[in-house]
């Protein structure tokens, strides 16, 4: 039994012009409802953001001055400043980073290059995103138990440690990402001219990678920038100036959090000018992580 069709004759359950037109009219306005929703619930979000920012940046201007630069924290009432702690941020911000760093690079490279599918790397792997997305807070009470408790009190050291754990799984992460990308041409090129392993992963993966390794490690200053949670139960601050990594050390977010809960008007000034220097050097970090990443590509 042969099947002939006519010309411009479609197979399959004819359509009915009405139905499809009705059907037509709902998908147009559930699309305009979500269309709708999606729209408004962005306009709240970016009218919410607007708010904080307007609000910080006027506060924050008024209140900046170059005695925040040049003097430390003084009782109130005194013409204080934010030196100390602006200067204990960058010690162990600084600090954390270059510890945090090559332990991340080599923990990320251990991942791309030697344990794929392992078990152990699996594990590790795990345990970097728990460490990513867990709060800081329980870095600061993990180091309170190891560094502050045994030896009699905070440090500034304590605060380094706790930064350097929270700085790791945002490198390893990263590093793990941007060797992940690299293609496997190139590794098998480079070991069939009788390069060692070590080597290729030293002078070409690392090389290649670098700019997506050098943006993960901005963006992790960036997040301990503004670190309060840990700082409280390891550093813990001081209000007096202090370059001893082995005593309490000043920290912004730490003397923003101080500060900002205090009933003195000149140190609620000083809050807001802490607070809008961290947020405009994250805001640095951010745009200078996406100047690097653009310019390698």
């Amino acid at each position: 039994m042969s099947i002939s069709l006519t010309a411009g004759a479609v197979p399959g359950p004819r359509k009915d012009p009405e139905v499809a037109a009705a059907l037509g009219r709902r998908r147009k306005r559930t699309n305009t409802i979500i269309r709708a929703l999606c729209v408004g619930a962005t306009l709240i979000g970016l009218a919410f953001l607007a708010s904080i920012l307007i609000t910080l940046t006027y506060r924050g201007f008024e209140a900046m001055s170059v005695r925040v630069f040049t003097n430390v924290t003084a009782p109130p009432g005194s013409e204080g400043g934010l030196l100390n702690a602006i200067v204990g941020s960058l010690i162990q911000a600084s600090l954390g980073t270059a510890i945090g760093t090559p332990i991340g690079m080599l923990v990320g490279t251990y991942l791309a290059e030697y344990a794929k599918g392992s078990k152990f790397g699996n594990l590790v792997r795990f345990v970097s995103d728990i460490l990513l997305s867990a709060p800081s807070i329980l870095v600061g009470l993990f180091v309170y138990q190891i560094l502050v408790l045994p030896f009699g009190g905070f440090s500034g050291w304590a605060g380094v440690v706790a930064l350097a754990i929270i700085v790791i799984p945002v490198v390893v992460r990263t590093t793990e990402d941007m060797l992940t990308l690299i293609p496997n041409t190139l590794r098998e090129a480079v070991i069939g001219l009788g390069s060692p392993k070590w080597k290729m992963i030293v002078l070409i993966c690392w090389k290649s990678a670098m700019s997506g390794i050098i943006t993960g490690i901005l963006l992790a200053v960036a997040r301990v920038a503004g670190e309060t949670a840990p700082l409280l139960f390891t550093s813990l601050g001081n209000n007096a100036w202090s370059t001893n990594l082995s005593a309490p050390m000043a920290s912004l977010p730490v003397t923003i959090y101080s500060m900002a809960g205090s009933p003195f008007e000149d140190w609620i000034a000083l809050a807001w000018a802490g607070a809008l220097l961290i947020t405009l050097s994250v805001l640095a970090l951010n745009v200078l992580a996406r100047s690097v990443l653009r310019t390698r590509k």
